[in-house]
């Protein structure tokens, strides 16, 4: 499978930085955390899925501090071999997607962060927890929230953590963004506008398939607009509102979305009004409006370095790689419990999966559809 038009591929802007700090939002701090020696707990993770954007992700780990690769998991044998060699990897600690179970009796594995096909996210998460591991599951969760539900169950009653590959709670200028909202430095919130899209490349890839993918743009793009209409907001929707375009029948099948837009309505009386697609390019922008200020961001969700900015002036936070923030992030919240700003454990992918189920739901009936 090529990842040509994959979305990493496509909002990558710069190669992966080198830099490596915990999360730490000014510049002061994060300057002083490079050059300090981290000495407390690592968390020795496994990567399940060694595509693209487990290999992205691999990557990042090597400036992590508090986060390290130490296994794998994968049904390509020779992506393993290559794996080991590039990361030092030991062979007790490699395993395909038949024998992952046996992690269970593995003591040099804390967690397992799962890059697979959105439709293998539950089977592969609850066994994952049923083996007494924490687990990263890359979002979205699951393809619908009775998916997300029962992977949420299943690891409470593991006694794991669930958490979900949300890379922009840590994102220094994101995170900014977010303090400034808390702070009223907006005002009163009015209006947010998310465009996520891009032209998505090979057809036979499994983001074009339902049954991996659980539907099209949406499930892939798409809940970068919704997770950062709730974050920009501070909100929860209460009402969703959707229209379907399709003009490529052929690559776009029944239950494959090419483009979706959608409107959400807030407690506050703030709306949002959103763009997914897998069919248009220049996008990935994130605009809001409140009574004393706004917020531009674009790129607002790419690999980096993300640029925006307020009715203060730009956004100057330094760019870190967003999975390093991400894994060392995680690793402080599992060993110390810190909490990024906004959560990123199994409810808030549920959350979006409550969302998406909605939106779906309005395309298909034509009615506004209340959460």
């Amino acid at each position: 499978m090529t990842t040509m038009g994959s979305r990493r591929d496509f909002l990558e802007k710069l190669s992966i930085s080198a830099i490596s700090l915990p999360i730490l939002y000014s510049p002061a701090q994060l300057f002083a955390a490079s050059i300090e020696p981290y000495e407390g707990p690592v968390l020795r993770v496994a990567i399940m899925g060694l595509g693209s954007y487990g290999t992205r992700v691999a990557k990042a780990m090597e400036s992590c501090k508090r986060a390290k690769l130490v296994g794998l998991i994968s049904g390509t044998p020779s992506k393993v071999v290559d794996w080991r060699a590039k990361y030092g990897i030991p062979e007790k600690n490699c395993y395909n997607y038949s024998n992952f179970d046996a992690i269970k009796n593995n003591p040099d594995i804390d967690a397992v962060y799962v890059i697979t096909p959105n439709g293998l996210h539950k089977d592969q998460v609850i066994r994952v927890a049923k083996a007494g591991k924490h687990v990263i599951c890359e979002k979205p969760m699951g393809i619908n929230a009775k998916e997300g539900q029962e992977m949420v169950d299943a690891c409470k009653a593991a006694n794991v953590k669930l958490l979900v590959g949300y890379r922009m709670h840590f994102e220094p200028k994101t995170v900014e963004v977010i303090k400034m909202r808390k702070n009223g430095e907006f005002g009163e919130l009015k209006f947010f506008q998310g465009l996520s899209g891009f032209v998505i490349g090979d057809p036979t890839q499994w983001r074009l398939n339902k049954e991996l993918a659980g539907g099209g743009a949406m499930m892939d793009i798409g809940i970068y607009s919704i997770n950062g209409a709730r974050y920009m907001l501070g909100e929860e929707p209460i009402w969703v509102t959707a229209q379907e375009t399709k003009t490529d029948p052929v690559k776009f099948k029944e239950g494959v979305d090419e483009t979706i837009q959608f409107q959400m309505g807030f407690p506050s009386g703030a709306v949002a009004s959103c763009l997914s697609t897998y069919a248009m390019r220049h996008l990935d922008r994130f605009f809001l409006s409140g009574e004393k200020g706004f917020v531009e961001m674009k790129p607002s969700t790419g690999y980096g370095p993300i640029e925006g900015k307020t009715h203060k002036g730009e956004l100057t936070q330094p760019h870190i790689t967003h999975q390093t923030l991400q894994m060392d992030g995680m690793a402080q919240l599992i060993f110390e419990g810190v909490q990024p700003i906004v959560p990123v454990d199994g409810e808030e992918g549920l959350k979006d999966l409550k969302i998406i189920d909605a939106i779906y739901k309005a395309v298909k009936t034509g009615k506004k559809v209340d959460l």
